[in-house]
Order: C-alpha cells, then structure tokens, then sequence
C-alpha cells in the first residue's frame, strides 16, 4: 500500500490520515509492532521529522502507543479503532455529500444514488 500524497495539503497531516487508515483496516494489526519513523519515512520518501510529526499525531489520538523498551504498537484498545473508524467515516461522508453538492445534486439525490448502487451490489 503505497502513500499518496498532494502538495495541496500538509504532508505531515496527509500521512496521518493514511497511516490512521491502514491501523482502523487492520494492514497494522493491533497489538503489533509499528514500523519506525525511519522506515515509514523511507517508504513515503518523505523527511523523517516529518514523519515523527504525523506519528505524534497518532500517538495524541491513542492509536499508537511507545514503549521504551519495545518501542511504537499499534493500540489495542477497541474503542479507540472504533471511534477512528467512525471519524473517518464521517469525514468521507460530508467528502461525499460536498463533492455532490458542488456537482448539483441535493444530499436526498445523493443519498438516492448510494442507495442504488448499493442495490446494484446486492443483485
């Protein structure tokens, strides 16, 4: 899973949102080890402090926690990952509503649209 990242944003907030993605969908189980600042740095190809700055992020939302000995993990702790996966969710929905809006569609078209594709899936 690569980051993808737009210089229209800030890096460091742009990384946050990823790396709180992959924890909430599991690519970084909870429990485990998380990787370093260097290696996470390396494979977005970013600069480390800027890395350590959307880890301290994650750190603040609970979503990793550092070990001295052992170093980063991923929490455990399920309300956490949930009230994440609900945030991210809620913000990928008002994303949604907002980008149809500008197109022209109210938010009951819009709606009516998920809906249909979700019918789509179920056939």
């Amino acid at each position: 899973m690569e980051f993808e990242l737009q210089s229209s944003r800030p890096i460091w907030l742009q990384l946050t949102e990823q790396l709180s993605r992959r924890i909430v969908t599991g690519v970084y189980p909870p429990g485990t080890r998380f990787p370093t600042v260097r290696e996470l740095a390396t494979e977005a190809g970013v600069n480390p402090n800027t890395m350590q700055r959307a880890i301290a992020q994650l750190e603040s939302a609970g979503l990793v926690t550092t070990n001295r000995t052992a170093g980063r993990t991923v929490t455990e702790d399920t309300a956490v990952l949930d009230a994440m996966r609900q945030q991210l969710a809620k913000e990928l929905r008002t994303s949604y509503f907002s980008e149809m809006e500008a197109l022209g569609y109210s938010r009951a078209e819009a709606a009516a649209m998920v809906a249909a594709e979700k019918e789509e899936k179920e056939e």
